[in-house]
């Protein structure tokens, strides 16, 4: 393939989380660059449809099993009509995209590996992409550790790493306004879900508390109201945080909740590349995030951000009553750490690399 091939991108929901903002932010990333773009949603619809730029094919499946005959002729069908040659296939859409392979054996597919709990990857099933992976032209992982994964299980050829970038949409829609002060409010980007280890950072935030009353935490994410999520507002609640901790679901304004925030914090145990981070670094905040994932690669300790280990609330409190001491050092991490995203985890980059991938046989 020597010009850029007609490529769709598969997920399977547009609720707002890492990998569906990847697979959104590349097919935006595309089709600005004059390629023609598609994205398929395999299950759920969500937010993050209204990000989808005007000139991206779209398809919805409603996909409601793992063989669903339906949801994959409709798919072929797309693929067909609309003369797509390769399939970016995210996570656990990687099924469908090799029923797809069955039945249009020239098609291409490139997986692209978000695996949140690497640092857990012993407990990680390899059935059954250990055997379909062989019909994978390529494999994208979002940190090294995963790619040594899928140099050691899978059979692909073709393994990379490239890492995640971040972009914002042109117009900044303004639906979630965030209660607090302001210039006095905390943000973490994260779904209500166990690897995100919300209650380190609300651990940490009444340590805070005690010494900034004025300060509020706002966790914006997809909550599931499951165990995980009831254990968060217990906690809220028996530390009477009501007032000071703030929930506000799935959101899709992420760029306009950012610009009222003063500093973002992530305080995962496990992580692969969080997009939060990096979205963090575009809105200038200065930040504090746990040693987990690349997240040590994107923030320099004490130059461009601040690192601490997982599970240690004392350490992490420490390192937000630093930031909320010194304006200076806000000023100073924030502006750092822009910098280093706009240097290595540009759209630019990624879609120059994305392309050569696509491209190569």
């Amino acid at each position: 393939m020597n010009k850029s091939p007609i490529v769709i991108q598969l997920i399977d929901s547009l609720s707002p989380g890492g990998a569906e903002m990847m697979a959104v932010n590349i097919a935006n990333g595309l089709t600005e660059k004059g390629i023609e773009s598609h994205i398929c949603s395999t299950r759920l619809e969500g937010g993050l449809k209204s990000k989808i730029d005007d000139s991206v094919g779209y398809l919805f499946l409603n996909k409601k099993k793992t063989l669903d005959f339906r949801a994959t002729k409709k798919l072929y069908s797309y693929i067909k009509q609309h003369n797509i040659q390769v399939i970016h296939a995210h996570s656990s859409s990687y099924f469908i995209a090799f029923l797809i392979k069955i039945l249009k054996p020239t098609i291409k597919i490139i997986w692209q590996d978000h695996y949140g709990n690497s640092e857990n990857l012993e407990q990680r099933s390899k059935f059954p992409i250990n055997l379909i992976s062989y019909t994978f032209n390529s494999i994208i992982s979002v940190n090294l550790v995963l790619k040594e994964w899928a140099k050691t299980y899978l059979k692909s050829k073709n393994i990379y790493f490239i890492p995640n970038f971040a972009s914002f949409n042109r117009s900044v829609s303004k639906i979630t306004f965030l209660k607090g002060e302001v210039n006095k409010r905390i943000v973490c980007l994260a779904n209500l879900r166990p690897q995100k280890d919300h209650l380190t950072l609300l651990k940490a935030f009444t340590i805070v508390h005690e010494k900034h009353t004025d300060w509020t935490l706002h966790l914006v994410g997809l909550d599931l109201n499951d165990l995980y999520s009831e254990k968060i507002k217990l906690f809220i609640k028996e530390n009477k945080l009501d007032n000071h901790v703030f929930l506000y679901g799935s959101c899709s304004d992420t760029q306009f909740i950012l610009e009222q925030a003063t500093i973002g914090v992530l305080s995962s145990k496990s992580e692969g590349l969080p997009v939060a981070l990096l979205e963090y670094g575009l809105s200038k905040l200065p930040v504090v995030v746990t040693n987990v994932g690349e997240c040590g690669s994107v923030v320099n300790n004490t130059v461009n951000g601040l690192v601490v280990a997982p599970n240690s609330e004392y350490e992490f409190a420490k390192r937000v009553l630093m930031l909320i001491g010194n304006s200076d050092f806000r000023l100073k991490y924030g502006k750092n750490l822009h910098n280093e995203i706009q240097l290595n985890y540009s759209k630019e980059n990624y879609i120059t690399q994305l392309l050569s991938i696509y491209k190569s046989e």
